[in-house]
């Protein structure tokens, strides 16, 4: 049997096949209407009676469902990736899930803004050839920075769908699979001699920058949904990247970082804590 949130978006679809309303509904099937709104949202697990009940008031067979639940479980691997990266998603799904997903992204954004710091120590060591830590450790702060990272960013282009700001959605994927190439890349380079390290560092430095400012812009267009701490998190993230643009100052792009980074992790919190508002309110209205 199809799980939540999944079900509901199913019944929600099929109903609006149908071009019923959800009093309409309710008039086919006598299940009340906030029944219907909150297994639709994703808030609850209906009985089988019930969701039976349902589906065969739209006229649609409970094998069929079942058989959709078994070929969305068989998804390809490219459908896995889109899956977790949250690529094509349908927003209009449960406000639950959404908020979950933006939680998960800001507190793991902490544990990244947090580990940046050791990251940074570390490249600068090695940099200097001075690798003052054991490579295992270097290789293991490389791991969590790039997991916690996915993490972070997963939160990001989410509201890249959420607010329709397909630019924060474009960057935002382009950044996060830049980083994981060039974290898988710092990793490698422990096990050989990385003459080229420092042309990978400047290629690193201008990409970013140039990556960097569409990303700093698209934090800007979310001024109207989440309010000036978007504006602020945006500029930061501009003047970081032009900072990295010339390379030699791109110690300087890693200052104006640490505050743009902060910011967005404030951006995700907001963006969940605004959803949940909206949530409870449409549910306080129709009740």
């Amino acid at each position: 049997m199809m799980k939540q949130p999944e079900l509901g978006k199913k019944v929600s679809e099929l109903r609006k096949a149908k071009g019923l309303t959800q009093e309409e509904l309710v008039e086919k099937c006598n299940i009340s209407v906030r029944t219907i709104q909150r297994i639709e949202n994703g808030d609850v697990t209906p009985r089988s009676y019930t969701i039976k009940t349902i589906l065969a008031a739209l006229e649609y067979d409970l094998s069929q469902i079942s058989d959709d639940d078994k070929t969305q479980t068989a998804s390809t691997p490219t459908e896995w990736i889109k899956k977790i990266f949250f690529i094509g998603i349908d927003t209009s799904q449960s406000p639950k899930f959404l908020i979950k997903q933006l939680n998960i992204a800001w507190i793991v954004g902490l544990l990244y803004f947090l580990l940046g710091f050791f990251e940074s120590a570390a490249d600068y060591y090695r940099s200097e050839d001075k690798l003052v830590i054991s490579s295992t450790f270097y290789i293991i702060v490389k791991i969590a920075i790039l997991i916690s990272f996915i993490f972070f960013q997963r939160g990001l282009i989410l509201l890249g769908y959420i607010y329709k700001n397909y630019l924060l959605k474009i960057t935002s994927v382009v950044l996060l699979f830049g980083n994981i190439l060039i974290l898988g890349y710092d990793i490698a380079s422990i096990f050989y001699n990385s003459i080229e390290r420092q042309f990978i560092l400047g290629a690193e430095a201008l990409t970013f920058g140039g990556i960097g400012i569409l990303f700093g812009v698209s934090l800007l267009r979310l001024n109207r949904s989440i309010g000036k701490v978007s504006l602020f998190a945006g500029i930061f993230e501009i003047i970081a990247s032009c900072f990295f643009l010339t390379i030699i100052l791109s110690f300087m792009g890693f200052v104006f970082l640490i505050p743009a980074e902060l910011l967005e992790i404030i951006i995700l919190f907001k963006a969940s804590e605004i959803i949940e508002s909206k949530s409870n309110k449409n549910n306080l209205e129709i009740v």
